[in-house]
Formats: structure tokens, sequence, C-alpha cells
């Protein structure tokens, strides 16, 4: 087995684990004790497939883009989970929980949200299999995100705006947990990204392993090969970059480069640039890399982005780059604007800011003119227009 995959105990290395309030020990261990049996069944790999097929849309295109080539000096392909239903990687993962939440007999579903792909995702899913569904999202992405409040709402979700804390993902992932501490029964919480208390890192990393499951198959029929020899992906959470890298994590051949949110400078005080300056703690149910203060108070993160404004970062990361086996790197506010437009006047495709600091990444970067490079883009830019359209009126 993979030597970067989690251990029995629910750890990646040092990091990982299920630190949890003892009222929700039952439910997490009835997952931890379930999860693997129900995703290795003929069953759930039967309805998986063909809802990915079917509803999602998949497999993503993996697409050669000349012009990113050229200005790079190397092969670069860009996996299309932009073209998902709903717009986002996210779907893979709220399609797969759903089933496993179905199979153990829960009949209530809650989330938190930042960008609000996942929540959207959530939604959409609850709606195709006809569950209640209750999305926390912080009052300050509920603003900047309207549009995907509006979606939910449609949908038939209820979305709980947050106020506590700077009212971002952070402070809605501290809602949802509450929430689940009252309602631990029948309630399943499907958790957005690599993060929480295991077996959620590992179980959300197995779905979006289609990713690079098809990368594989891609690769193989466009370049004669399986593997690149870069893959690049943004991290927050981290479900797309786990997906992205999950077939490759021992290929030695594959150097893994991932993009955090740099905000206005690692060193401004105004970051998120979790694996840059963070130190080793305990949030949302796992010990990982935190940004905190000397006394373990955590730290307020910035992004102009809102799904990668998240204080930790996924146990699986913490390691792959405490291992080096993956090369981070924080991408500034202006730097991920400037290479989202780009990629629109180039390339007709506008990608979530989320995936813009990804696209940036690739400028930091020597490559060789014989190196193929994947980079996940992991949604689209439609949740962003706002913020796009600002900086167009600013200049």
């Amino acid at each position: 087995m993979q030597t970067f995959s989690v251990d029995e105990k629910g750890y990646y290395g040092e990091f990982g684990g299920a630190y949890i309030p003892e009222i929700l020990h039952k439910c997490v261990t009835d997952l931890q004790y379930a999860y693997l049996d129900i995703l290795e069944s003929e069953q759930f790999k039967r309805d998986f497939h063909a809802l990915l097929r079917d509803y999602v849309g998949r497999p993503s295109p993996l697409y050669f883009s000349q012009q990113l080539s050229d200005r790079s000096g190397a092969r670069i392909y860009l996996k299309r989970e932009d073209l998902n239903h709903t717009g986002a990687h996210k779907i893979n993962n709220t399609i797969g929980q759903i089933l496993v939440a179905r199979q153990m007999g829960k009949t209530r579903i809650i989330a938190e949200t930042g960008a609000g792909q996942h929540g959207v995702a959530t939604a959409t899913v609850c709606a195709l299999m006809q569950m209640p569904c209750t999305v926390y999202m912080g009052k300050t992405d509920v603003e900047r995100q309207y549009v995907n409040v509006k979606k939910m709402e449609m949908l038939g979700a209820t979305v709980v705006p947050v106020t506590s804390g700077n009212m971002t993902l952070k402070d809605a992932t501290n809602e949802a947990i509450r929430d689940w501490c009252t309602h631990p029964e029948d309630t399943h919480y499907i958790i957005g990204s690599t993060i929480g208390p295991h077996p959620y890192p590992d179980m959300v990393a197995r779905l979006q392993s289609v990713i690079s499951k098809e990368i594989k198959v891609q690769l193989a029929e466009k370049e004669g090969r399986d593997y690149p020899d870069y893959l690049f992906a943004c991290v927050g959470g981290g479900s797309n970059a786990a997906g992205t890298i999950y077939e490759y994590l021992d290929n030695d051949n594959v150097k893994i480069v991932l993009a955090e949110a740099g905000g206005k400078g690692v060193d401004s005080g105004e970051s998120a640039a979790t694996i840059q300056l963070g130190s080793i703690g305990v949030l949302h149910g796992c010990k990982t890399l935190l940004m905190q203060t000397e006394d373990g108070q955590i730290t307020e993160p910035y992004s102009i982005s809102a799904g990668l404004d998240y204080p930790g970062i996924g146990p699986i990361h913490a390691n792959l780059a405490s291992q080096k086996r993956a090369q981070v790197i924080a991408v500034n506010d202006d730097e991920a604007l400037k290479a989202a437009f780009e990629l629109t006047k180039n390339e007709g495709i506008i990608p979530a800011l989320e995936s813009a600091h990804a696209l940036a990444a690739l400028e930091k970067i020597a490559f060789n003119p014989t190196d193929i490079v994947v980079l996940t883009l992991s949604g689209r830019g439609d949740k962003d227009l706002e913020t796009y359209f600002a900086q167009i009126d600013k200049d």
C-alpha cells in the first residue's frame, strides 16, 4: 500500500487521528468501522460510478493548453473539474458520502461551506436523494458568495449564516460540529475536504481519487505513459489536491506542487499560507498544521478566495510537506487574479479563484521542454465573478 497513506489509527505520519468530544465517539467510530466495507462493496462502486458518469458528467476532460505550454516551456494539461455538474470537484465527494450515509441509515445531512461550492454540491445530492440538508456558512462568505447561497436555498437546503469569529469557513465548521453533537443518531456530516477526524480525510481522498485515476488513463492515451512529471493543485483543506495526487503518491517520478493562499503576503498578517506559517495543533478533530498564536489560539486566515480561507490543512498534506514529498508555494491574491484573467483572455476559461492559485504557481517552477504537467482546474469562476468584476472596475 502507499507509504503516504493513512495508517490503521488514522494518522499520516504524525498528523491526523480523531480528536472528538465524547458525544460524537459513537458516530465517528461507527463510520470508521463501516466506510471501507461500503466503499469497497460492489453495490457502492456500481452506484457511485453510474452517478459520476450520468449525473456528474465524468470523466472530466484532460485538456492540452497550447498557450500555457508556450509560456511555461513545458507540456501543460488542465484537468477540467470545472466542467462537472455544479462546477467543481466537490460533487465527487458529496455523491460518495451521501451513498455512505444512506447505507448507514442516516436520514439528515449537514455540511459546512466556505466558497459555497461544497454547500451547493451537498444541497444538490440531498435534492437528488430527497434528504433534508442544513448548510453552515460564515456570514462573511454568505455576503461574498450570495449566488451560491440562493442556489442552495433553491435546491431545498437551509443555509445558516454563522456570526462567530471572523464569520468564515473555520466558524462554519465549528457550528456544523455543534449541530452534529446535538443530533448524532440520525445525522451524517458531509465534510467537504480532507480535514476532520479519521476517517474523513481518508474517505474524502478516496472519493476524490477518481481525478487521478482518470488522469492515468487520459495521459496514457495522449502521451503514451500514465504519469506526468509534475502535478499542480491548489490547497486549502486539500480535497482536490488529494484526489489529484492519490494514485501517484508513491511514484517518485512525479513531483507534487501545491499552491496555498498567500493572501496579501506570507508575512503581511493577512494570509492563509498554513503550511508556511503553521505549527502542529488540533483543530476540527485532527492533529495538523495550524495558524495559531504561541499559546495555541487560532489566528484568523485571510485570502481573496473563500475556499482557501482556512487556518489548517488536511493531515495528508501536512505530512507530504513535512516529508518533502510535496513542494508548497504561497501564491498571493494579486498573482492569483493575474493568472485568472490571463487564462480567461487566452483560453476562454474563467477559473475559480482557488484554481487560479495553482495556475499562478506555474510561473514559479523552471520546467524542461519535455516535462508533462497536469494542473487540476478544481472549479469554474461563476461564483467569483463579483470579485473579478470589482478588480476590473479598479483597474
